[in-house]
């Protein structure tokens, strides 16, 4: 795609703790993590691999400026691909669940053992990805400020749900360990502020505010407090000036991902 594409000018490389990372893991080795620093499904990985310890090789990818050895890998050439053994595997939850199985020995283990909370998780792991990430983009997308509060209150509601299901002491859904099913929905945790810069807020109440879902944001901040300061979110986060072009695209409804065409044309994320 040429540079005079709009999304392509986009900060080259990771900043900030995600940078550091970037550099302890630049090393030549044969599983390899072809990437986009901004990407929030690429963090999913990233925060998997990270919470793991396994050795993988990081690979910066403008998808804009596709290399060749991506499209080798996977002909569609999104981010995140997983190079192992010299075969592909992508898809982001595909790929968190495959470095469980193929990892088994890597604490923490990212599944839970029980039959039972195991079918939970990706009960609640697929809520996010069909229910609460289409609504994120909805709201962000939307541009008719006579009807944005129906976008954010059906992003509100999707959260509300989620919150419910969750262990009532936690912190994290499951309760004290940090999961699948938290990883899934960590980036656009860790995201919520575009709404604040470009939408005029959230809408999640502050504390003491929430009415009669009072406990249920209570839950929501106990949950966002623990995601937000786990090591493996931190340091795989860029800062935070460098999204602002990005996540301005998408506010304007301008950007050319695939999530962003899929949202505009109603339909759901890739």
């Amino acid at each position: 795609m040429g540079k005079d594409h709009p999304d392509a000018n986009l900060h080259p490389e990771a900043t900030g703790l995600a940078a550091k990372t970037v550099q302890a893991h630049s090393a030549e080795h044969d599983l390899k993590l072809y990437s986009g620093w901004f990407c929030p499904f690429v963090q999913r990985v990233w925060i998997a691999l990270e919470e793991k310890g396994i050795q993988y090789q990081y690979i910066e990818v403008n998808p804009y400026h596709k290399p060749q050895s991506l499209l080798d890998l996977n002909p569609r050439g999104l981010v995140p691909t997983l190079q192992y053994q010299g075969k592909p595997l992508y898809e982001s939850t595909v790929l968190c669940e495959f470095l469980e199985e193929a990892y088994p020995d890597h604490a923490p283990k990212l599944l839970p053992d029980d039959p039972y909370l195991r079918a939970r998780t990706r009960i609640w792991t697929d809520y996010v990805g069909s229910r609460i990430i289409p609504a994120y983009h909805r709201f962000l997308q939307h541009q008719d400020e006579d009807s944005l509060k129906e976008k954010q209150t059906e992003f509100l509601n999707h959260l509300k749900e989620f919150t419910s299901e969750m262990d009532p002491e936690g912190p994290f859904f499951l309760g004290k360990d940090f999961t699948l099913i938290d990883i899934v929905l960590a980036p656009w945790a860790n995201r919520l502020w575009v709404f604040d810069h470009f939408k005029g807020g959230s809408g999640i109440p502050s504390e003491g505010k929430g009415g009669s879902f009072e406990e249920v944001w209570k839950r929501w901040r106990k949950w966002l407090g623990a995601v937000e300061g786990r090591r493996s979110v931190k340091e795989t986060l860029s800062d935070r000036e460098h999204y602002l072009p990005i996540y301005g695209r998408y506010a304007r409804d301008e950007a050319q991902s695939e999530a962003a065409k899929a949202i505009r044309a109603g339909r759901g994320i890739p």
